[in-house]
């Protein structure tokens, strides 16, 4: 009896014993390192590189788009006046390389070689006329003066002659090459003032370049919109991560492709696995803390970023992520 009685006395002995023991080596035991982040999604802002006046939105807060939904259009009759004005540019010098190219007009041909050979008729007339007069002249009817002016008029007949059958054979050569060279990068530049402001034009049906959830519509119908100036933000949850700011005297943990499971409370209390893509190149003092000083240097801390391995639903931008 005694027997039981003297172990009954030393069990609570050992137990406050070991009680003490673990509770003096939990106290000397490291504290566990607890990290806080946060998650960041990609978000765009929807655009227009042309101002103008907002005709309709087309979509609100939280409704998810997709790629080439239509986002919002544009009101900017400037746009239109200068798309009339670049196509009567583009109308006009089509016809003058058309007209280059084709050359002049029949009518104008014939009336070149009309004009030629009334200048060759006149050129004839005067040559005959001078033979005369020189006949006389040699007789001693006609003075040297009289001779003379109708030479003259002889070879002025003749300059006109070959200036006209050049005017007539110019017209049916038609343009050189280099003016119908010159007429045909015309209307191709022409053409090119139509596409542009055909691409401002097709600029004021703004669509969505990505997939993702609508959080902010900042201009609403009937507000200018300036250039450049966002409309409407969307946000990504498919391409969403962590961002931790990791003391470096735990970044040996957090390596480039280093794996971690972490805790998003308001997600429940489920971990989730992430691995780390990015870990900033440079170190700030962002937060940090002062060492001993028998260790000689000041905590950095480092930005990392970690993408879960799977979907989680329910993700939000802001939420808090921890990890121990």
């Amino acid at each position: 009896m005694s027997k039981f009685k003297s172990i009954a006395a030393v069990v609570p002995v050992a137990a406050v014993v070991g009680w003490l023991g673990f509770t003096f080596w939990q106290a000397y035991q490291p504290a566990p390192v607890r990290m806080q982040g946060q998650i960041e999604a990609q978000q765009y802002n929807i655009s227009s590189k042309v101002p103008g006046r907002i005709e309709q939105v087309l979509v609100r807060k939280g409704d998810d788009v997709s790629q080439g939904d239509l986002i919002f259009t544009l009101l900017s009759p400037e746009i239109d006046a200068k798309l009339e004005q670049a196509k009567a540019g583009q109308e006009a010098a089509g016809a003058m390389a058309e007209q280059a190219e084709k050359g002049a007009r029949s009518q104008e041909i014939a009336a070149a070689r009309d004009q030629w050979q009334k200048a060759k008729a006149a050129a004839a007339l005067m040559e005959k006329t001078y033979q005369r007069v020189d006949s006389l002249f040699k007789d001693g009817v006609m003075a040297e003066q009289k001779r003379d002016e109708a030479y003259t008029q002889w070879q002025a007949a003749r300059f006109t002659e070959r200036a006209a059958y050049q005017m007539y054979a110019m017209a049916k050569e038609g343009a050189r090459d280099e003016t119908k060279r010159a007429a045909a990068e015309k209307a191709r530049m022409a053409a090119g003032a139509v596409a542009e402001v055909e691409a401002y034009a097709a600029d004021t049906q703004v669509k969505s370049w990505y997939d993702g959830e609508v959080t902010q519509v900042l201009l609403h119908a009937g507000e200018l919109a300036p250039q450049g100036f966002p409309v409407v933000s969307v946000v990504d949850m498919e391409d969403a991560w962590a961002v931790f700011h990791v003391r470096e005297d735990n970044l040996k943990n957090y390596n480039k492709g280093a794996q971690f499971d972490a805790l998003i409370p308001a997600l429940g209390n489920d971990h989730h696995t992430f691995k780390v893509t990015h870990v900033a190149a440079m170190g700030d003092f962002a937060t940090w803390r002062t060492t001993d000083a028998t260790q000689g240097f000041d905590m950095r801390t480092f930005e990392i970023e970690a993408r879960p391995l799977k979907p989680i639903e329910g993700l939000r931008v802001g939420m808090s992520i921890i990890v121990e």
